[in-house]
């Protein structure tokens, strides 16, 4: 007869747990296997319980625009190194994360996407998200201006299949040509169109979420700015309750009051925390290549060496959901949504992850008193271990 086998049983008990119904203060969360059992749970021999009195226990957080980290790049990196940045994001409360490449020739892209792909069978990633090659020379930020081509849906396409399968967003700037033709071939394939690195007018923004594009690349950053006669792209994205906004919340990229007026606008429910981080996350200052451009980071902000431009970021969620609820003023439900419920459901999760709830993957983060990460969980294995 077969050994019988009991699966442990874990619960935190005594935290301030954030639930999709609220914050519920000295809570119990059960955690049976990979996955969360309940809200509470009575005692039993196989239970271990952790005594989290004084801690705030949230969702793992998901990362849909993340280009590396702990000195290693998504973009062009190895498996190794991949998995090397996928670590560095989990010990810092990301527990999903998406892969984002950088503007590169479309068979070094779709080369680095047949890698990709393969840590995304093996469950290490979520998916693929390509920033470029189609976007706007006005808007190029941190991408190499001889690199960029109009958003051909051929192309589009060839790229979207070398992800086999695993292809979750591209970036674009609709008004090139093929622009809309793409937005609505990603939308029937499935895979969502963001709008970003563009210099759009209100209206071809308009034309392009009407077509099926979802998201906001990065909102506010690398397009042009809101202006009185000519709204562009930002009010456009702002309004429309089809489209979800990244934010990329590390005190650089955007002042507080223009991410206090990007909530007051779209709402807690269409706000996407995202770290756009490159290689030096969670590493520190230094010189980087990113994709085919050096990089140099210093102060924790990411420049590349030729112009100056902003090159990502060196942002880590655990930073980012701090900022959010101690200086930014967000309630703790209304970060959970930004940080991991939004995100989950934009990649079709929202079964499985981004909220504290039974039968999900017990991926979930815990926070000291001052909101400083010192336990992270994933699929009932601590990753950092409560401390």
């Amino acid at each position: 007869m077969a050994p019988v086998t009991t699966t442990q049983r874990t619960v935190l008990a005594g935290a301030r747990v954030v639930l999709p119904s609220g914050v519920v203060e000295g809570g119990r969360l059960t955690v049976e296997g990979a996955r969360i059992a309940a809200n509470e749970a009575a005692e039993r021999e196989s239970t271990l319980t952790v005594d989290l009195a004084g801690h705030t226990v949230v969702p793992g957080f998901v990362d849909i625009h993340n280009h590396g980290g702990g000195g290693a790049s998504f973009t062009s990196g190895t498996a190794d190194d991949i998995l090397t940045g996928v670590r560095t994001h989990r010990e810092h409360g990301t527990t999903t994360v998406v892969a984002s490449t950088v503007t590169n020739a479309l068979d070094v892209l779709a080369r680095q996407a047949a890698l990709l792909s393969e840590l995304v069978e093996q469950g290490d990633l979520a998916g693929i998200h390509y920033e470029g090659p189609f976007i706007s020379p006005c808007r190029k930020g941190a991408h190499d201006e001889a690199l960029l081509r109009d958003p051909d849906p051929a192309d589009v396409r060839k790229l979207v299949e070398a992800g086999r399968g695993a292809a979750r967003m591209v970036t674009l700037a609709a008004e090139l040509p093929g622009g809309i033709d793409s937005v609505r071939l990603l939308a029937d394939l499935g895979v969502i169109a963001a709008i970003g690195h563009t210099d759009a007018t209100y209206e071809q923004t308009l034309e392009a979420v009407d077509a099926g594009a979802t998201v906001a690349t990065h909102l506010f950053n690398a397009m042009p700015p809101l202006q009185h006669r000519a709204p562009g792209p930002i009010a456009a994205l702002l309004e429309d309750e089809r489209v979800t906004v990244e934010l990329i919340n590390d005190g650089t990229h955007l002042h507080p009051a223009v991410l206090e007026l990007a909530f007051g606008s779209a709402g807690a429910d269409r706000v996407a925390f995202i770290t756009d981080a490159m290689d030096a996350a969670g590493f520190g200052d230094g010189h980087y290549d990113l994709g085919p451009m050096k990089v140099e980071v210093l102060d924790g902000v990411a420049r590349l060496v030729e112009g100056g431009s902003i090159a990502g970021s060196t942002l880590t969620l655990d930073t980012a959901f701090k900022r959010a609820v101690t200086l930014d003023g967000l309630s703790l439900n209304d970060a959970v949504k930004a940080i991991s419920t939004n995100p989950a459901r934009l990649l079709g999760l929202a079964d499985r992850i981004g909220t504290l709830e039974p039968g999900k993957d017990a991926d979930l983060v815990v926070l000291d008193a001052a909101y400083d990460l010192v336990g992270v969980m994933r699929k009932g294995e601590w990753v950092v271990r409560p401390h």
